[in-house]
């Protein structure tokens, strides 16, 4: 667990360093020039350095290691590889300033909070596909979340330019290398799309393990239920996208319901587990 720990902190520094680097022209209210070829490999770095550390805090010699804290760290993680190939094709230099002190602080948090809990029957693979699935699921919400969250911050300074510039100007200029909100849209719905496709993958694999392990198709337990939850929430969103055409500031409220749902399918129950009741 310990070179967990030491690679979490050097992810979480990595991440960090990138985050001054963006962030530090605004603070002089110069805009972020373009992320550069260097910089893009530097954050390769970081990714690197953060999926060692997954390896070695979650698959020790003894089998699966999971806790609320890795388990977030495993889904930014995989998410910020999504985002880092999709940067490959389309410019989406200005996220970086929220996904970056946002990965910084998860990694931070997986160093100071590495307890949690062997996962029974980790040697059965098909327990291991539905956690990876699972965890892609989580990884892909949670960036959607994210980008939600900068697309609302936005939506209300083109609302609001004069109000927005007068109380935190600094926060303008980071608006301004933010892609346009038509762009932001349509990829907010294309990972909601692999979403749906990742928790409806994750809802049939956990199935066949309940049945593999001899139990009920649907386990009544709160990660099933909640992941069920997540899942009709995006589905309702996509049938209305689809028949109704909706977007906007609704969409980004059902985006942001689904990942609340996800946030407590595992990491939030954990959370109250391993550290407000203190028991693994």
């Amino acid at each position: 667990m310990s070179e967990g720990i030491v690679f979490h902190t050097l992810a979480a520094l990595a991440y960090a360093a990138l985050a001054l680097l963006v962030w530090r022209p605004l603070r002089h209210g110069r805009i972020p020039t373009n992320t550069s070829a260097a910089a893009k490999s530097c954050l390769l770095g970081a990714l690197v350095l953060h999926g060692v550390a997954l390896y070695q805090a979650v698959l020790p010699a003894t089998g699966l290691y999971l806790g609320w804290a890795l388990a977030l760290s495993a889904a930014i993680w995989l998410g910020m590889l999504i985002f880092w190939l999709e940067s490959l094709v389309l410019s989406l230099n200005g996220l970086l300033l929220i996904l970056l002190p946002g990965s910084a602080l998860v990694s931070a948090l997986a160093a100071l909070f590495p307890t949690g809990h062997l996962v029974a029957h980790a040697h059965n693979e098909l327990l291991r596909l539905h956690l990876l699935i699972a965890l892609m699921a989580y990884g892909l919400v949670t960036v959607a979340a994210l980008q939600s969250i900068l697309m609302a911050a936005l939506d209300r300074y083109l609302h609001r330019p004069a109000e927005q510039s007068q109380h935190a100007p600094w926060f303008t200029h980071a608006l301004d290398v933010m892609p346009p909100l038509l762009v932001q849209e349509r990829l907010l719905f294309r990972l909601i799309w692999i979403s749906f496709i990742a928790l409806t993958l994750t809802l049939i694999t956990g199935s066949l393990v309940s049945l593999n392990l001899a139990g009920p198709v649907f386990p009544v337990d709160h990660k099933t239920i909640f992941t069920l939850l997540s899942w009709l929430t995006f589905a309702v969103l996509l049938t209305g996208r689809y028949v109704r055409g909706w977007r906007g500031r609704l969409a980004l409220r059902w985006t942001l319901t689904g990942f609340a749902f996800v946030l407590l399918a595992y990491t939030g129950s954990r959370f109250v587990i391993d550290v407000i009741l203190q028991r693994g």
